[in-house]
């Protein structure tokens, strides 16, 4: 038997056992069964159990989660919807999520697959500083697609902030402000201020 200290108490009948974990208030928890003799301890199970759990989600917290984003071209789609496009999957590359692009065929385009090997091959060109062809272009029915990966330095970069944002939720959580009021909020690259 194991104490609530951590000290060896050694081997006793589990009535003992039982018998000084009430005069102690706590509980008796069979650690190892298969042990010969069994080892249990003497602990508050209750409080065991919620370390526990706030172990598993602070864990969880500092994961880094993977997100697949879809973006949709077609051959047709002109300059200015390609640009705003490309400028969102940069945005989610740098965030550290992949990004799938899809060329969509309708009709008789079909019979141009070669536009829209261009259209990716452009995309990868466009995006080579954040961005790593995953998955080269291939063709599934009527759609033609693609999957981005980020750079190592930019998945790199998107876990520090995660690691960032995670520690100062969790600093604020222990100063009783809410997360969003003590990060610094950064304004999106991609937009201008209006003109007045």
């Amino acid at each position: 038997m194991v104490g609530a200290d951590g000290g060896q108490l050694g081997v006793m009948p589990i009535e003992a056992a039982l018998e000084r974990a009430r005069t102690e208030g706590l509980d008796l928890v069979e650690i190892s069964p298969m042990a010969s003799p069994p080892v249990c301890k003497l602990m508050d199970y209750g409080k065991f159990k919620y370390e526990e759990k706030k172990k598993a989600a602070e864990s969880k917290r500092a994961q880094v989660v993977i997100q697949l984003k879809e973006v949709k071209l077609r051959p047709k789609t002109e300059e200015h919807d390609y640009e705003f496009k490309v400028r969102n999957m940069r945005r989610f590359l740098e965030e550290g999520n992949k990004a799938k692009v899809v060329i969509q065929f309708r009709g008789r385009e079909i019979t141009h697959r070669e536009q829209g090997t261009v259209i990716l091959n452009d995309v990868a060109q466009d995006l080579k500083d954040v961005g790593v062809v995953e998955q080269p272009p291939r063709m599934e029915g009527r759609l033609m697609f693609m999957i981005l990966a980020p750079t190592a330095k930019v998945a790199q970069r998107a876990r520090e902030l995660v690691k960032q944002a995670a520690v100062t939720a969790k600093r604020a959580q222990a100063a009783g402000k809410p997360a969003a009021e003590s990060a610094p909020v950064a304004a999106p690259q991609d937009e201008q201020p209006a003109a007045p």
